[in-house]
């Protein structure tokens, strides 16, 4: 059966020489017993399931959780011989044990709570969220870990309480309350000079951006990690589960550029993938464009990223996400492709293809054709210059509006009204004749003309002169103030229309 030109994805397969061993040897605490039991689950009928169990019972041996002991015991089955049979001894007496500690520890915080040392309040309620968290109690242990905020007194007292409140929310699967305080630990002054508590913090975020399938967000705070974490989060994540992370997230969501600035070329992060060598490869065929390489070296690890509790439900669209930015890469120099060629490119078949470049072209990721007759791809180039002025003409548009509204509408007004008045024929013209103001009427005598004499001609005409630019003032003013007045009048309309 085909999905998108691809086989669909059959059961789970087993890692071909998976060490299990190895791959726990990684994990302390809980996080140790979480994935041998995780691997369990997803190798049931495996040879892979029994040998994670037998693991996860000798390391549950060694500790206080009796309840996922005798989860273990009865999943084994006597399948693993009498070794392996319920210690019911054991059981007893571990039980035994913790409760005595446990009224001990309540009876230590009650003397404390009632003469008020806020100190031993603090530590009485952290001991109790360690007993619980061994005996794998983590509602408890997240409540007295909760308690102990209201009596820090110090900074390494809250960064304290952060990071245990984190680890707990992590291994509920409840990130609710995890951004807020990993927030409230990284605005500690201490934890700012402290590498190794940045890089805690950086990890926690990058697990609640991955869980939620923030991909860009997930590989910006793994990159941030340090070196200098090594083994000190081994029992939340290990350093090469931060590099496969990364890179997986990586290849994924970001760009050349950004891949390079942010992996390739970030020293601590480097330090990390050397941790894995197959994710090395991977990532450095990824960024040469070496598709072929990278794609195989991926499907390599695809088993073994399927035992993983945070990243196997992400591995299918984070794989898909990484195959899809390849053809798209791959597609863009081009302005023509022979899809045959292609095909073989990507160790797939031509139909195969045609359907995967189908739907990213449907989901608008790549611009182009496909000739299904030819098997060519042809890219769709676009008009560049009418695409240039439309962009031109469109800012040229948002700037008059936004960046000057009101000279921009008054302007549209004036020019409006004066359309408006010449095509009506509302203009007041200039009176004719050269000498407009020389008649002042009947009982205003004429004084333009001087007495006669050797300059009479000479002066009346310079005071006809005189008139007539004062006549051409006045009806210049007086046309201006209609016109003030009519804007005026446009503009208080339009604005009541407007209000």
């Amino acid at each position: 059966m085909e999905v998108d030109g691809q086989e669909a994805p059959g059961p789970p397969q087993e890692a071909e020489g998976f060490d299990i061993e190895a791959y726990a040897a990684n994990y302390s605490g809980h996080a140790r017993i979480d994935r041998l039991m995780f691997a369990a689950e997803k190798s049931v009928g495996k040879p892979l399931e029994l040998e994670a169990l037998k693991l996860a019972a000798d390391v549950l041996k060694k500790t206080e959780d009796t309840r996922r002991y005798v989860e273990v015991i009865e999943r084994i089955g006597g399948r693993a011989g009498a070794q392996y049979a319920l210690d019911r001894d054991w059981v007893d007496r571990v039980e035994r044990m913790a409760a005595q500690k446990q009224d001990r520890l309540e009876s230590e915080l009650n003397v404390a709570k009632s003469n008020l040392i806020k100190e031993s309040i603090r530590m009485g309620h952290n001991e109790l969220g360690d007993l619980f968290y061994a005996q794998g109690d983590l509602q408890n242990a997240f409540k007295h870990y909760m308690r102990t905020r209201d009596y820090c007194t110090t900074g390494r007292h809250v960064i304290h309480m952060c990071l245990q409140v984190v680890k707990c929310s992590i291994e509920l699967g409840n990130y609710i309350h995890l951004s807020n305080y990993v927030q409230k630990a990284e605005t500690t002054p201490e934890a700012q000079s402290d590498p190794v508590v940045l890089s805690k913090l950086a990890c926690a975020s990058g697990l609640y951006a991955l869980e939620q399938g923030r991909y860009k967000a997930a590989v910006l705070k793994f990159s941030e990690v340090s070196g200098e974490l090594g083994s000190a989060y081994n029992d939340v994540i290990a350093p090469q589960d931060v590099a496969i992370y990364g890179a997986l997230c990586g290849m994924a969501a970001l760009g050349r550029k950004e891949l390079a600035t942010c992996l390739l070329r970030n020293v601590a992060f480097r330090e990390l993938l050397e941790l894995v060598p197959e994710v090395r490869e991977a990532l450095a065929d990824f960024h040469a464009s070496n598709y072929t390489s990278c794609l195989n070296h991926l499907e390599k690890l695809r088993p073994q990223l399927m035992l993983d509790p945070h990243l196997h439900d992400h591995v299918a669209p984070l794989y898909q996400a990484v195959r899809n930015k390849a053809l798209m890469q791959y597609a863009t120099p081009f302005s023509a492709l022979d899809l045959n060629a292609m095909a073989a490119f990507f160790n797939t078949t031509a139909s195969g293809l045609e359907k995967e470049l189908a739907a990213l072209i449907a989901s608008k990721q790549i611009t182009a054709r496909i000739d299904s007759h030819a098997k060519v791809l042809y890219a769709r180039k676009p008009d560049q210059r009418s695409s240039t002025y439309q962009q031109a003409i469109k800012t040229g548009t948002l700037l008059a509006s936004f960046l000057w509204p009101d000279e921009y509408l008054r302007n549209s007004r004036a020019l409006l009204l004066r359309a408006a008045l010449i095509q009506h024929d509302l203009i007041q013209k200039p009176s004719g004749g050269g000498g407009g103001g020389g008649g002042g009427g009947p009982d205003r005598p004429d004084r333009g003309e001087g007495p006669p004499g050797r300059h009479g001609r000479h002066r009346g005409d310079r005071r006809a002169e005189r008139g007539s630019r004062f006549d051409r003032d006045r009806d210049e003013e007086r046309g201006g103030g209609m016109f003030s007045s009519l804007m005026g009048r446009l503009g208080g309309s339009s604005r009541g229309a407007g209000d």
